[in-house]
């Protein structure tokens, strides 16, 4: 049977239109189906019992499979979740004061490689659909018993690389009749893919942009991210500058401080030059290690001071530690390299 959450909501208005339903029944749907978080149409209560029963013999409601769960002090819990071809995903929900954020992933693997990240290590196995990505939301919320303030593309994949999956899960996470998330509570994450980056300044939600920069030079920054062979810092620049004239809105550049790599003295003015015209906030990121990675963190002094070269000439600096660290959750961190087979766990991709 079809999984009715792989439906749009525009799908399923056409088909509900196609079987003669009133047309308010689809956005009633919907809304169990994605704000509420039904696991039957038996709990679908406003919906005669008839109707229920013609739903429950044509469709089915999905969920992501949790498959092991990873908590730390620090407040950031991480979740496998098994998908329905066995394939593993990762998502993590992270505690901070008032603000309740999840990471998301858009793909099961990642086909960019950055040598600082563990998901570019197992290679690219596919994209995930949009009910995919948004019920990591939901697994995670149901875990928690939390609902979220703020929802980050910034899991496993390159986002713009899986675009149109990606924003009809956008369009979910903001509705109405969705989970109702303000936009600008929504940030994606990309590598720089200039062409996604003037598609998405044309997207109608004002959703928040961050570029994962990590370089002031391309030499260094091909090292670190073979993507920027094919599109160099200059490029991801322009499209940036032109995704700042339609939206006025200012982007995020993450940039992961990696001991004697790309925080030299010399780093500091450069990326001072690169960025000065460019209205934006710079995330400064402590590398997150992880198995097999010949990459180091500068110690706290190295990355205050930093900081503070930095600060007089682009004042908006923040220094963010990733939380989670302990158990594998932080920024670049995401491998999904668990499986639980015959209740034990062992090592496997894919």
């Amino acid at each position: 049977m079809t999984d009715i959450k792989s439906l749009t909501f525009k799908q399923l208005a056409r088909m509900g239109e196609q079987r003669g339903w009133e047309p308010y029944r689809a956005r009633q749907v919907f809304l169990w189906l994605w704000q509420k978080d039904v696991n039957s149409f038996a709990e679908m209560t406003n919906l005669n019992k008839t109707f229920r029963q013609h739903l429950a013999r044509d469709f089915i409601i999905s969920h992501l499979i949790p498959v092991r769960t990873c908590s730390s002090s620090d407040g950031a819990i991480k979740i496998t979740f098994r998908l329905h071809d066995n394939n593993l995903i990762e998502s993590v929900f992270i505690l901070d004061e008032d603000r309740r954020t999840i990471c998301v992933s858009t793909q099961v693997g990642c086909p960019v490689g950055c040598r600082i990240c563990a998901t570019g290590q197992l290679g690219f196995i596919r994209n995930l659909q949009w009910f995919e990505i948004v019920e990591q939301i939901q697994g995670i919320t149901r875990a928690t018993g939390i609902k979220p303030t703020n929802i980050v593309f910034m899991g496993m994949g390159e986002p713009f690389l899986n675009l149109s999956q990606t924003l009809e899960a956008v369009r979910v996470i903001n509705s109405d009749w969705g989970m109702k998330i303000g936009a600008r509570r929504i940030t994606i994450s990309t590598a720089g893919i200039p062409q996604g980056i003037r598609q998405i300044a044309r997207f109608p939600l004002q959703i928040r942009l961050a570029i994962s920069l990590n370089a002031t030079t391309d030499e260094i920054r091909s090292q670190l991210m073979p993507i920027n062979r094919q599109y160099p810092i200059k490029q991801v620049l322009k499209a940036v500058k032109e995704y700042h004239r339609l939206t006025r809105r200012r982007v995020t550049f993450e940039y992961v401080l990696i001991d004697r790599i790309n925080n030299l003295p010399e780093d500091v003015l450069r990326l001072s030059s690169l960025l000065k015209n460019i209205p934006c906030k710079i995330n400064l990121i402590p590398f997150n290690p992880f198995p097999g990675s010949p990459f180091k963190s500068p110690s706290p002094q190295a990355v205050q001071k930093f900081a503070l070269a930095l600060y007089p000439l682009l004042p908006a600096v923040t220094i963010r530690k990733s939380k989670g660290a302990k158990v594998l959750a932080g920024c670049g961190q995401l491998a999904a390299v668990t499986a639980v087979r015959h209740n034990k766990l062992e090592p496997q991709i894919g």
